[in-house]
């Protein structure tokens, strides 16, 4: 065997070597994205280097609770509504998975407002049931970013559930805070509920006059027992979506002053300081954040404030001491 040959077979010999390093490499850098259900966030990532984080969806249609007494016919991913929360890194490879069960009556997609190209990635995932599609893309941008349905006419499968959140951190994460908390505003466009069962009224949605607009799902979904909870001292970040469909929202948290406000969801631009009231478009997203100071009850609302009586209201409650140097009082008689 002359030199050459010696050669070309050592060369051939290094780059499958090569090659295996590489594709060993892509596996142990391929993870499964954690998913969590409002109004819980998952763990900040702590890592350098891009991965390709795998998120499984699956397409559900389900009836459940809207308010007390009164249920409703859902479309949801994952069996909650809103979805899950994602969370990834700018210059990740985002690979969706997306299922619809031959029990599911309608086809689903996912247009996620993270990706560039293909109506979202709607074009690549139509699934009618039974069947399960995938695609990728990569993370370009850093941002809090809405998913959501956009199969058929869109508007049943928006107003029906079928959204949730993704957060793509920018390099090195975002600050520590000590509290972290998911929580979508969203209007329902009921019938007059039959055998307590309200369905979906496509008039309501037309004349944007929605029976409910409630945070996480449904009426109460944040209060009493499913109140937010923090303790005096406590840095508190909110990533908050507003799905509309039709309406902005008006946030505001009373008792509180928004000591930063990432502009709708948008990251790595000025940031908005000492923020009262932070206007939230429809299929848009704020991040807030604020220190509390004091115990008590602080009410979560959309300060178009006749909406309260229509469910968008929640609580946060903080445990600790009270100091008078923050609030006080006194009878004057």
């Amino acid at each position: 065997m002359g030199i050459f040959q010696k050669v070309k077979g050592l060369n051939i010999l290094v780059w499958l070597m090569v090659l295996g390093l590489l594709s060993a490499t892509s596996v142990f850098a391929k993870e499964t994205a954690q998913l969590t259900t409002a109004p819980n966030v998952p763990p900040p990532l702590n890592r350098d280097a891009p991965a390709t984080m795998v998120i499984k969806l699956e397409a559900k249609e389900y009836v459940s609770e809207i308010d007390d007494g009164v249920k409703y016919g859902y479309w949801s991913y994952n069996g909650t509504v809103p979805g899950p929360m994602a969370r990834v890194r700018v210059g990740d490879t985002v690979e969706i998975h997306l299922s619809n069960p031959k029990s599911n009556t309608q086809p689903h997609n996912i247009d996620m407002h993270a990706v560039n190209g293909f109506h979202g990635g709607a074009a690549l995932s139509t699934v009618a049931p039974g069947e399960e599609k995938v695609f990728s893309f990569t993370a370009m941008a850093p941002g809090l970013y809405m998913y959501h349905c956009a199969a058929g006419a869109i508007v049943d499968h928006i107003a029906n559930g079928m959204y949730g959140l993704i957060l793509v951190e920018p390099k090195g994460g975002l600050p520590e805070v000590d509290r972290e908390f998911y929580v979508m505003q969203s209007e329902f466009f009921t019938t007059e509920p039959e055998n307590g069962k309200a369905d979906f009224d496509f008039q309501r949605g037309l004349d944007e006059n929605p029976t409910y607009v409630v945070f996480n799902g449904k009426v109460g979904a944040l209060l009493d027992e499913n109140a937010l909870t923090a303790k005096v001292g406590d840095k508190v970040r909110i990533y908050f979506g507003n799905i509309g469909p039709n309406s902005a929202s008006s946030f505001h948290i009373i008792g509180e002053i928004f000591d930063q406000v990432y502009a709708e969801g948008g990251i790595g631009g000025d940031l908005q300081k000492n923020i009262q009231t932070t206007l939230v478009p429809a299929a848009g997203t704020t991040i807030v954040e604020f220190k509390v100071d004091y115990p008590g009850s602080y009410v979560l609302v959309d300060h178009s404030i006749f909406r309260v009586a229509k469910g968008a209201i929640g609580h946060l409650t903080v445990e600790g001491p009270k100091n008078p140097q923050v609030v006080s009082a006194w009878h004057v008689k």
